[in-house]
């Protein structure tokens, strides 16, 4: 079924996340409490809830996005390209413009949207962001009353599980065990937060999603045994 798919239909994305403020003494103290509450599982009796404050960018309601990176194949007769983008910027404004993108590139029925864990983090997390924002979910993530095989998303996290739902592969385990180059060579996602608030270098963060969306697309080459994407035949545009 995948072979199926014509790639140039699957917009492929990755998004990075921080928490909405440098530290939890910012937060008021209904939210202080209601964080406290919604980690107390994870924190366990390991961690306070402001020492666990760092991790906030996991969840929609305390974190916010910071970049989405896109990529997408252009065939040209013999020629392949991927091209990859990114929005960054203000938080309403860079869903705004991926909103547009969806609504005016990717609205068809044929279109899908991929991310590595995708259901279970980017695309509900964008779709949360918009909802708070006042942003009216474009097409694409608007699931409510959806079948699951209507659902628009592909999720190579899911595909690679074949139906066991007991384990979670990360996209550089994955990568590692195909043979794809690694996308994390520079900073990994725990170091976001950092990079964001205490070095301001966004552009670092975008080089780290764009290749984790370039990644993405590879797996899915490889899962359909196709030959991986040459350095040449990517494009940031």
């Amino acid at each position: 079924m995948l072979k199926r798919i014509t790639l140039e239909h699957i917009l492929f994305l990755d998004i990075e996340t921080v928490p909405q403020h440098l530290s939890f003494q910012e937060l008021d103290e209904t939210t202080q409490a209601l964080y406290e509450q919604k980690t107390k599982y994870q924190r366990k009796d390991d961690y306070t809830a402001e020492e666990f404050y760092d991790r906030a960018g996991i969840w929609a309601e305390f974190g916010m996005i910071v970049c989405i990176s896109v990529g997408y194949f252009k065939m040209q007769g013999d020629v392949r390209n991927f091209r990859v983008t990114s929005f960054h910027g203000e938080e309403i404004s860079l869903l705004t413009e991926f909103k547009t993108l969806l609504e005016t590139h990717f609205n068809k029925p044929q279109h899908l949207l991929c991310a590595h864990n995708g259901k279970e983090f980017d695309f509900p997390y964008i779709a949360r962001r918009m909802i708070i924002h006042g942003i009216d979910l474009p097409f694409k993530l608007n699931l409510f009353g959806k079948k699951p095989w209507e659902v628009p998303h592909l999720d190579t996290l899911e595909l690679w599980k074949f139906g066991d739902y007991k384990t979670f592969t990360s996209l550089k385990l994955m990568a590692h065990v195909l043979g794809i180059p690694s996308p994390k060579d520079d900073i990994d996602g725990s170091q976001v937060r950092n990079v964001f608030y205490e070095e301001n270098d966004i552009d670092r963060i975008i080089i780290y999603c764009e290749k984790d969306t370039v990644t993405v697309a590879q797996i899915i080459l490889k899962l359909r045994n196709e030959t991986l994407l040459e350095e040449d035949e990517v494009l940031s545009v």
